[in-house]
C-alpha cells in the first residue's frame, strides 16, 4: 500500500485518478444520509 496502489488515497493522488476513496468534491453528509429527501 503506497503510491503505486490504485486502491489507496495516496495512490490515487499520485496517479491523478478519482474513485470511492478519493471523491472529486467534498461531501457534507455521509453516503446514504438523506441526500435527495431534503424537501
Amino acid at each position: 500500500m503506497g503510491k503505486g496502489d490504485r486502491k489507496t488515497k495516496k495512490g490515487k493522488i499520485f496517479l491523478g485518478s478519482y474513485g470511492k476513496t478519493r471523491p472529486r468534491k467534498h461531501v457534507n453528509a455521509p453516503v446514504g444520509d438523506k441526500q435527495k429527501d431534503s424537501k
